[in-house]
């Protein structure tokens, strides 16, 4: 049984070597003919000069980090938000109680409506549409209604993925719960939603994922964040430098979030299968 488990490790141990060579060597082939052919291309140095500006990219790189600031701002009073309406439209559409029938199907209305409708149309929609009647100050800020319109369609993707968590526990756990005396309502509270939101932690996470690059389309109805600004800097320097600048301090962001939701998703994967994915 030990030699047995130790030919396993080893065969195991080999074939993770074996991958990691291969794909070490892959990866260096496809970096050298990258490095080796793009400069052979025609006009190669002014598509450098023109999007991989030095001089640029360090000019531009400290106002592009300032307004990014208001990025991470927009993010961080949306995400609250939208849990709160994702869970609401979600436990309302989850609800089997014949006196909710029409917040059901108003939920339903509004999951479809919103997701039918591009995202940076809703911005428009909104952030132009609100302000138009005429409302004092703060309340006529296209910052503002900007941000409702991201919580609005996205509460309606979240609202999806919370549903999917709540059908996924299944249906014994709602007998136990009333044979316990536990009525609809707390059952949902105590006995469904604790299981159904550590289920969906990971998916969630790809979404929030990509609210943090679609807070930058409220930079369309006025406010200067990183997009604008480096909109901004291209038009003053006549150089797309600065976009690139703008695509490297998302990236600073958007790849830790997102190695973090691949250890999520492996996570909850041993967690719920025993199995490890190599």
């Amino acid at each position: 049984m030990n030699d047995s488990a130790s030919r396993r490790a080893r065969y195991e141990r080999d074939r993770r070597r074996r991958s990691l060579l291969v794909a070490t060597a892959s990866t260096g082939l496809v970096v050298a003919l990258v490095v080796l052919l793009v400069p052979r291309m025609p006009r190669w140095d002014r598509v450098r000069e023109s999007f991989f500006n030095g001089e640029r990219f360090r000019d531009s790189f400290p106002r592009l980090l300032e307004a990014f600031v208001l990025d991470i701002k927009i993010f961080l009073w949306s995400v609250p938000c939208i849990v709160v309406v994702a869970l609401l439209v979600a436990v309302t559409r989850s609800s089997r109680s014949p006196v909710l029938f029409p917040m059901r199907a108003l939920a339903v209305v509004y999951t479809d409506v919103m997701r039918g409708v591009p995202v940076i149309l809703w911005i428009y929609l909104i952030g132009f549409g609100v302000p138009g009647l005429g409302l004092d100050r703060p309340w006529n800020s296209p910052l503002i209604w900007g941000s409702v319109a991201l919580v609005l369609t996205y509460a309606a993707y979240v609202s999806e993925v919370f549903r999917a968590g709540i059908e996924s526990v299944h249906e014994s756990q709602r007998a136990a719960a009333r044979s316990l005396g536990l009525g609809n309502a707390q059952t949902m509270r105590h006995v469904i939603l604790p299981q159904a939101v550590r289920r969906v932690v990971p998916p969630l996470m790809n979404d929030f994922v990509s609210l943090q690059k679609d807070v930058a389309l409220v930079s369309l109805i006025g406010p200067i964040e990183i997009l604008r600004q480096a909109g901004v800097d291209k038009s003053k320097f006549a150089n797309f430098t600065p976009y690139i600048a703008a695509a490297v301090i998302f990236l600073m962001i958007t790849i830790p979030l997102t190695r973090a939701t691949d250890w999520l998703l492996e996570r909850e994967r041993r967690r719920t299968t025993g199995t490890r994915v190599r």
